[in-house]
């Protein structure tokens, strides 16, 4: 009787001491706490509040000639093709890797859409499927020498890059197909640079493409199964593993759809500026990492979202139109872009730290 009177103590005494850790868990650590607790919930709020200072501040700067709906849509223009390509870097990073062809599928795409029109006669919309399957396959190479070879994603992607530049320049004999000629005789790969007035603002299908596909990515990474096994591969790949996660094919899908949606900029590229040229479009493989540390998502995989790599896309455009219009030399645009992503990654690394 006395023993299970000494048992029941001995349990009462756990509970106790269980509620006291918990309650303990629960604790903040005042102001400090709760902003970061914010911010590594929404990793998205730091990107949106510079987006919307940058916008105020320039506004009041320059008045009317930037705070209008035309300067406005007219950023959303500049950004579409980053915008797009930052959304493919996006998913790969969130798997703690990095991909640095992504500019070179985009542009090679882009040449094979045009190529494949003119110099070949097939149909348009058959040219764009090939131009787009060519990203699709790219991208499954990527992924596979990543899951299965167990290589670096960065230096798989340096690689990539490399090869699939080579093959643009060697494929197009540095041909650069002219505006009039796809306006004349294939207008449907200029299709993303259609463009239509809402309310004095001017938008392009490219750009409803760009908000569209940010808003299917966000809702497929936040609320699939697919998304969150994107985002415990990013985390811990073994512990992803062990939980019944199949880490190979989350891969896969990754890489897969990261190099379709840079086909697809591609064919944007092809809208945004009428021609097909194999020399477009170099560094935007540098500019979509640096939309996406901007935009909050960690290089370290496993926390960040689709939406703020846009809000990083906007930021840079932003800064690049209203120091345009303020008639400041252009070295000052990169100087800021390179202090953001520097503080980015310094508040990344912040929220880490104090999470952990």
């Amino acid at each position: 009787m006395s023993g299970a009177n000494q048992n029941s103590d001995t349990f009462e005494a756990a509970a106790d001491r269980t509620e006291a850790v918990a309650h303990f868990g629960n604790q903040r650590r005042g102001f400090i706490g709760q902003l970061q607790h914010i911010l590594h919930v929404n990793s998205s709020f730091v990107p949106m509040i510079v987006l919307v200072a940058a916008i105020l501040i320039f506004g009041l700067l320059l008045g009317s000639k930037f705070f209008s709906p035309f300067a406005l849509t007219l950023i959303l223009q500049q950004v579409q093709i980053v915008g797009i390509v930052a959304a493919a870097q996006s998913l790969v990073i969130l798997t703690a890797g990095i991909d640095l062809s992504v500019g070179a599928i985009m542009v090679f795409s882009s040449v094979i859409m045009g190529q494949f029109t003119f110099r070949y006669g097939i149909p348009a919309p058959v040219s764009v499927l090939c131009g787009l399957g060519c990203g699709i396959l790219i991208g499954a190479l990527n992924g596979w020498l990543v899951s299965r070879v167990k290589l670096p994603p960065f230096i798989v992607t340096l690689g990539m890059w490399q090869i699939v530049l080579a093959t643009n320049f060697l494929y197009s004999a540095n041909e650069t197909i002219r505006s009039q000629d796809i306006e004349a005789n294939a207008p449907f790969l200029q299709f993303f640079g259609a463009k239509f007035n809402v309310g004095g603002a001017v938008f392009t299908v490219g750009v409803v493409f760009m908000l569209v596909l940010v808003a299917v990515l966000s809702y497929a990474l936040r609320h699939t199964a697919w998304g969150r096994h994107v985002y415990a591969v990013g985390d811990d790949p073994e512990a992803a593993e062990l939980s019944g996660v199949n880490v190979h094919r989350t891969l896969m899908s990754v890489y897969m759809l990261s190099g379709l949606i840079c086909a697809f900029a591609g064919w944007a590229l092809i809208g945004r500026i009428g021609s097909v040229s194999p020399t477009s479009g170099q560094l935007a493989n540098i500019e979509s990492i640096t939309a996406v540390v901007i935009g909050g998502i960690s290089l370290f995989g496993g926390r960040g979202s689709i939406l703020g790599s846009l809000f990083g896309a906007l930021i840079v455009g932003v800064f690049t139109l209203g120091l345009r219009l303020l008639g400041a030399d252009a070295q000052w645009t990169f100087l800021l872009i390179g202090l953001l992503i520097i503080a980015a990654v310094a508040v990344d690394q912040w929220i880490r730290k104090v999470s952990a």
